[in-house]
């Protein structure tokens, strides 16, 4: 396993929200295999899976705490004897926002305020919370650098947004430690292919591996910055663990500083599988970004954030994951 830290977390407490979903379980896996004091899992299951996290079950410095972030009690109590928290639970998907606003708004936003305000009573080290690419709009300019964002896109973007403006606030007001990620299409084991707002690699995976129809939004032109989800944790824990007092009351870009269409995605799923299966084209979808690509050194300079897995590497882990699950 790559090691993204070099202090010693053996008597740390970490608190990861959302830890039974895609990216928290990814989190919580790292922190328990080094050692980490205690890891706590805050999640109410409405999008994790209990699957996920089944494996640290046994693990005597894990602690699953099953509760909603909607709720300042569940919250406080999660918090209490915690050094570091992730914040990684939320609502995803920008058709489900456009869909239903207030849902999203009352997890993204209200249960946010309620998660930041609970660390920083406790007395929090620490406060790293998962923003979105999003944030960006209609900003035309490639790559996307973090001081340069347009006109939000879609209420997810918003709460993401709004996300980023609290964190400043808690960090400038309270003298909070606080960094915001933002993810730029995270993917890997563990996300889910099911339901309607599953993410398009898994979709793509099954859809090709069954051959059932598959969909691309739009003509496939569009780009994105693809980000094996290891180098999402890597991000976490350089920011809980920095020691660096300018890393704080920033939001960070998290990608490869490469993109690549959706039509070359499908193709390189495909060729991976062996399966000639073509893809059906309908319309773009609502809110969506046309065009992504990060500018990653504003990460490197301040937390020494260096993506250990590119596009391709990351991209024939997942597929085989997906393929042994559909075998099984």
């Amino acid at each position: 396993m790559t090691t993204f830290h070099s202090t010693d977390i053996s008597k740390k407490t970490f608190l990861v929200t959302g830890g039974a979903g895609f990216i928290g379980s990814h989190i919580v896996d790292y922190l328990l295999k080094s050692g980490a004091g205690k890891v706590r899992v805050l999640d109410n299951l409405s999008t994790g899976l209990q699957s996920n996290v089944a494996l640290f079950s046994q693990h005597p410095n894990y602690e699953f705490m099953l509760g909603d972030i909607r709720d300042t009690a569940t919250c406080e109590k999660a918090c209490v004897d915690i050094h570091y928290v992730t914040h990684q639970a939320a609502l995803g998907s920008v058709p489900r926002s456009v869909k239903d606003p207030i849902t999203s708004n009352e997890v993204n936003v209200g249960g946010f305020v309620n998660m930041i305000t609970a660390a920083k009573n406790a007395g929090v080290t620490t406060f790293v919370y998962a923003s979105s690419s999003s944030v960006y709009g209609d900003e035309p300019n490639l790559p996307k650098i973090e001081s340069r964002t347009g006109n939000l896109l879609s209420p997810y973007a918003v709460t993401k947004m709004t996300n980023e403006l609290y964190a400043n606030v808690f960090h400038k007001l309270y003298g909070m430690n606080v960094a915001g990620l933002r993810y730029f299409n995270v993917f890997g084991q563990r996300q889910d292919p099911n339901g309607p707002y599953a993410a398009v690699i898994p979709l793509f995976v099954t859809g090709i591996l069954n051959r059932t129809p598959v969909y691309i939004n739009g003509d496939g032109l569009q780009t994105r910055d693809f980000t094996y989800v290891a180098n999402a944790v890597q991000a976490n824990i350089r920011a809980m663990l920095s020691s660096n007092p300018l890393s704080f009351g920033q939001a960070y870009n998290v990608a490869t500083g490469n993109n690549f269409t959706v039509n070359f995605l499908y193709e390189s799923i495909a060729s991976m599988l062996g399966i000639n299966h073509a893809a059906t084209y309908r319309e773009p979808r609502a809110g969506d970004i046309r065009d992504s690509l990060a500018n990653i050194n504003k990460a490197n300079t301040l937390l020494g954030y260096i993506p250990t897995q590119q596009f391709m590497d990351g991209l024939k882990i997942t597929v085989e994951y997906f393929k042994q699950l559909n075998i099984q």
